[in-house]
Order: C-alpha cells, then sequence, then structure tokens
C-alpha cells in the first residue's frame, strides 16, 4: 500500500504534517490495511520504527462512537502504557473518540469513576485490567480488538493470557513486537490463522545506529563510566544486567559528584519521573537502568546507549538498541567487553547479525584508532626531560661538603 492509497482523515493529515512525518514506516503501510479489515495481526519491527502510530491510525477508524469500550491496547509497562495513552488519546479526540488508561499504579478509585463516562478506547496493564474485568467494570465481551504492544514481554505474564480468556473468540487480536521468533508461537497458538508482517529487513529506521564495543576488564568499569561521563554534552542510558552491579556503579559515581541517576523497577513512581525528567532536559550525563526499569522508555534524540555487561539475550540487546536512533536518527550502541566475555559478545552480535567496530576512549573523547605507543626513544627523553637539572657545584657549596667530611672524620 502507498502512503497516498492510506487516505487520513483531514484532521490527521493536519496532524500528522504537524508532527513532522513525512512518510509511512514499512511496519505502519503493511499492517494499515489488514489491520482495519479485522484480521488477525503479529506485526514484527525494531523498536522505534513507529509501531505505535501503526496499529493505532487503522483501529481507530474502525471505532465507532458512542458505541462503548471496543479496543483494548495491552502495554507491558506503566511507563510504556502512559506513552501510548497519550498518543492514542491525541488522536483519538480528533475523531471525537474517548481514552482511558487502566495503567496499574494508579488510583484505581478514579479509573472507576471515568470508566462511567463510556470510553470507546482503553490503555492498560495486564494487572490492572484483569481486576477491573473480574470487577465487572470492564466489558470484556463487548471488546473488539486487542493489542499486545511489545508482546514478547507480555506473554511472560501470565495475566496476559487471562485477558485473551475473556474476551469473544472473534475479537480480533493484534501482536507487535520488535523480536519475532519468541513471540511467533504464542500468537499462532491463540490464533492459527494469523497474518504475520514482518519488515525486519526491510526497515531502515535503524540504519543511523553505530554498534561499538570497548575492551574494559570488569574492575575497571566504573571507571571507564567515569570518563565517558565526562565527555562533553555525553548523555547515555546504560544497561546493567544485574541490579546490584548497578547499585555499586551508582554509588561511586555520585561519590566522584558526577551527574547521574538511576531507574528501578521497585521505584517511587515520582522519583523514577524525577529521573527521566532530568535526563531528558539534558541534566543528567548517564542514567543507568536495567533491562525491567527501562521497558517502554521512550526519549527523543537519545545519542547513546551503553551496556556495561554484554546482554544475556539478543532480545535484550535489540531492545536496549532501540532506544537510540529511532525512526532513522542517528545514535550509537556502545558495549563493555573483556576477555572472559568477547566470546558471548561475537556469538550475540552474529545471532543479531549486526557488525560491531572496537573503539577506544582516550585524551577525554571516543577515538576510533587505538592510542598511538610510546617509542623507548620517547620514554627516555620524556624521563630525561622530567628530571630536575642538577644543582651546579659551587666553591661554597665544595667547602661545606668537605667541612662536614671533615667533622666527619673528628667525630671518629
Amino acid at each position: 500500500m502507498t502512503d497516498k492509497e492510506m487516505q487520513m482523515p483531514e484532521k490527521w493529515q493536519v496532524r500528522w504534517q504537524e508532527q513532522g512525518f513525512t512518510t509511512f514506516s514499512p511496519i505502519q503501510k503493511q499492517s494499515y490495511q489488514p489491520l482495519k479489515s479485522g484480521e488477525d495481526v503479529l506485526g514484527i519491527s525494531p523498536t522505534g520504527s513507529g509501531k505505535t502510530l501503526a496499529y493505532t491510525l487503522p483501529l481507530l477508524e474502525k471505532v465507532v462512537k458512542g458505541a462503548g469500550m471496543q479496543l483494548l491496547i495491552l502495554t507491558s509497562s506503566q511507563e510504556l502504557g502512559m506513552q501510548v495513552f497519550e498518543v492514542v488519546k491525541t488522536w483519538g479526540a480528533d475523531l471525537g473518540l474517548i481514552t482511558q488508561s487502566v495503567i496499574g499504579g494508579a488510583n484505581v478509585k478514579r479509573q472507576i469513576e471515568k470508566l462511567k463516562t463510556k470510553p470507546e478506547i482503553l490503555v492498560g496493564t495486564s494487572g490492572r485490567v484483569v481486576e477491573l474485568i473480574k470487577q465487572k467494570k470492564i466489558k470484556s465481551h463487548q471488546i473488539k480488538t486487542v493489542v499486545f504492544d511489545e508482546a514478547d514481554q507480555l506473554f511472560a505474564d501470565p495475566l496476559t493470557k487471562q485477558v485473551v480468556k475473556a474476551v469473544s473468540r472473534e475479537t480480533q487480536l493484534a501482536f507487535f513486537s520488535a523480536t519475532g521468533q519468541q513471540v511467533l508461537a504464542e500468537a499462532q497458538n491463540l490464533r492459527p490463522a494469523i497474518s504475520v508482517i514482518d519488515v525486519t529487513a526491510e526497515d531502515t529506521s535503524h540504519a543511523g545506529i553505530q554498534h561499538y564495543y570497548i575492551v574494559v576488564p570488569p574492575r575497571k568499569r566504573v571507571d571507564e563510566l567515569r570518563r565517558l561521563a565526562n565527555i562533553p554534552a555525553f548523555q547515555g542510558l546504560v544497561f546493567f544486567n544485574e541490579i546490584s552491579e548497578l547499585g555499586n556503579a551508582e554509588e561511586k559515581l555520585v561519590y566522584h559528584q558526577l551527574p547521574v541517576s538511576s531507574l528501578a523497577s521497585d521505584q517511587n513512581k515520582l522519583l523514577r519521573k524525577g529521573a527521566i525528567n532530568k535526563f531528558k532536559a539534558g541534566e543528567l550525563s548517564l542514567l543507568l537502568a536495567t533491562d525491567i526499569a527501562a521497558r517502554g522508555l521512550d526519549i527523543d534524540d537519545l545519542p547513546y546507549v551503553v551496556n556495561v555487561d554484554v546482554p544475556l539475550t539478543e532480545e535484550s540487546y535489540l531492545h536496549r538498541s532501540g532506544r537510540t536512533g529511532r525512526m532513522g536518527k542517528a545514535g550509537q550502541v556502545i558495549t563493555f567487553i573483556h576477555d572472559g566475555s568477547r566470546r558471548d559478545y561475537q556469538r550475540l552480535m552474529k545471532k543479531v547479525a549486526i557488525k560491531a567496530t572496537q573503539i577506544y576512549l582516550y585524551d577525554g573523547a571516543l577515538q576510533q584508532t587505538a592510542k598511538p605507543e610510546t617509542t623507548a626513544s620517547e620514554k627516555n627523553r620524556d624521563k630525561t626531560s622530567s628530571k630536575k637539572p642538577a644543582a651546579k657545584k659551587t666553591k661554597s657549596n665544595s667547602g661545606k661538603k668537605n667541612t662536614t667530611k671533615k667533622v666527619r672524620k673528628k667525630q671518629k
């Protein structure tokens, strides 16, 4: 389907231009008609390739104003839920549609009260949605379409399947993920005739991402982060495999009075929001996180992603990498490796079919070439030039020395 064939409502065309969009991404083009016609769809495309609008636009066009709850969008985290809610609410309002958030962590009584306004669209997390279905506040039999955003992570939550069981067998299901193999079996189990739309090979939205690695001994990794933080205008989202390692690194970096903060999965919402806002405002050089804590995090124009550890899975690497270079913008992914993790890193990069280049950090900047080694003659020259000039002997000095010798002889 061409851009011309994807005729949007006039109000949307204005908003499309206002938001700076010029063309549809591959996943938006190829999933538009199947979703609009009611097909079950599995959409696979890189993180940051426009998946939210890929399902939002065609599905909102199907929604009937005033006909009650029809579209349910499930997200894998509260953070992602709020971001998706804002997008859907904005585009839905242009069509006179009401969007309601049913996200965990928010006041459930207020959510129940707002459901009385009979919204056509719901955006929520599995736990809260199941809770409201059990209380019969969400009429699951009315739902015409369910979207699973970041389906690979949603399938890891048992509550997701409870949502599927609660809706009608005729309900349209749409799964979207950056990694397809993990989701395919689950999706086909629920809908054997599902249409698979995989644009990974042709999507160029991440063409601007460069992948690098730096060889760093484990004991020097925090020092390397400190050096990165001291590079002028450097700003990176830093991933750790273990929360304990993250805490240790943050403590040391804060001790050195560097502008850093962290995200934890059990963190107070206000503290988390404050850290994210400071990072987005450019007040922090490093934002430390784990995969779970960073779910749904969307930061425009993020220049760097740093992996302090080699990611444990290819899905993890792709999700992390997708935080930078969104929609064709430039971005860099840097992974710290050492002798013990080099083979794991090489195997990982082979699986994700990405070529990485070694870079170096010295002289206060990231360098493409290794620091030139100092030759033996240069070392000797440096040693010679660094020595203090010997004091010239004077008659008085000689006299003092002789006197001292004489005194010593007398003392004997």
